[in-house]
């Protein structure tokens, strides 16, 4: 006899829970948050600029 929480399609009670990937991903794509994500990202791009062989460019002759 099957567990009582299997139904079609073999999904269980557990598939109820909260899918915390996916709240992650609303979160960090809410237009209120915005503006924090896009400074993250700038600041993420100036450190790996800063941290490659281009930062020599900013060096003066």
């Amino acid at each position: 006899m099957p567990p009582k929480g299997t139904g079609k399609g073999g999904r269980t009670l557990a598939s109820s829970e909260p899918n915390y990937a996916r709240g992650a991903y609303q979160t960090i794509m809410s237009p209120d948050n915005r503006s924090v994500v896009t400074a993250i990202g700038m600041f993420a791009v100036g450190v790996a600029f800063l941290h490659s062989s281009w930062a020599e460019i900013l060096l003066p002759a």
